[in-house]
């Protein structure tokens, strides 16, 4: 299946027309809304909007809103404010892990410094807030609710695994708290302000917090096995800074005979470029990659059941060739 240009599988004319107007607003709104009177502030805040990004929520947001009325007031409102949120955890995310780059440039802390970012970042939690006040208390409690999870999931990603806890649960339990609960809120609040029935919001909230697992756990792979203009990025950051995703678990998890080197390698961040390339190669040919292919396999198969009981509509279907997409890119 053909990949429209806004990132979302090619289903319908309409569907694709709808959604590609309604980006453009949400596009135009995000830019007015972290205006500010501070040109410290207001250059800050714009820095990472700036700089684009998949728009992979407010996508979402609009995609789910077609299950009702698109242009309904609070959809697009809905979709900035997500976004809002997203880009906002970014600054925040860059700080804690001392980042010097994001979206092909430098980050708000090393352009600036930490209190910047951090600061930058509350204001973009601001401005959704503000945005939020007029969406009514539905949409409060939902954002609310998410923020929550995603102080929680930073905290526990932060923290690490507890004593006797198991590390692949505990990573998986940090992506849907720190991840999927921001999709899913992207999903919910799109369908809700669309007017859709409060059984498919409920749905679409399902598959919101399983696509998101699936696509975050995708990236795990691609961050190994991909290559840089598939992923994005450099493969193998991850590994280079010693994260330890889904396929380094399911590796330490699983050690056979021979693997001594290996477990070496991935102990920590990894400085010299050969052990590098020498950890990538071992890793991409260790069972454990195939082992964390069937779970973003089971996360997205899982996505897609959440969709049965939606109504069949053009939006449903583009919904379910996400689920093949995510599929398709770690194959």
């Amino acid at each position: 299946m053909s990949v429209s240009s806004l990132g979302i599988p090619s289903v319908d004319a309409d569907l694709e027309a709808s959604v590609s107007s309604a980006l453009d607003d949400v596009e135009q709104r995000l830019h007015e809304a972290v205006k500010s009177d501070d040109d410290v502030l207001s250059e800050a805040s714009r820095h990472l909007v700036r700089a684009g990004g998949k728009r992979f929520r407010p996508l979402l947001t609009l995609v789910a809103a077609s299950f009702g009325d698109i242009e309904a007031p609070g959809v697009v409102p809905a979709a900035v404010v997500v976004e809002l949120t997203h880009v906002g955890t970014l600054y925040h995310d860059d700080v804690m892990d001392e980042a010097q780059l994001r979206r092909g440039g430098p980050s708000a802390n090393a352009r600036w410094d930490n209190t910047v970012a951090i600061l930058t970042g509350d204001f973009l939690f601001a401005c959704a807030s503000d945005m939020l006040a007029d969406l009514g208390p539905e949409s409060v409690r939902i954002q609310a609710r998410t923020f929550r999870r995603l102080v929680q999931g930073q905290l526990r990603e932060t923290i690490g695994a507890g004593e006797g806890e198991d590390p692949v649960e505990h990573y998986l339990s940090v992506l849907t708290d720190k991840t999927a609960s921001l999709i899913a809120a992207s999903v919910r609040l799109g369908a809700l302000h669309a007017g859709a029935d409060s059984d498919v919001v409920d749905m679409l909230g399902d598959y919101g917090e399983r696509i998101g697992m699936a696509f975050q756990l995708a990236d795990d792979l691609l961050d190994i096995a991909g290559e840089s203009a598939l992923s994005g990025k450099t493969p193998g950051t991850d590994l280079r800074e010693g994260v330890a995703t889904l396929p380094v678990l399911y590796a330490r998890r699983a050690a056979r005979a021979g693997d001594e080197r290996l477990l070496e390698l991935i102990s920590g961040p990894i400085a010299d470029d050969s052990d590098h390339a020498e950890a990538l190669r071992l890793l991409r040919a260790h069972p454990a990659m195939e082992e964390a292919r069937r779970e973003v396999f089971r996360w997205a198969d899982d996505a897609r059941a959440a969709l049965a009981s939606v109504p069949d509509v053009p939006a449903r279907r583009a919904l379910e060739a996400l689920c093949d997409t995510v599929v398709t890119r770690t194959s």
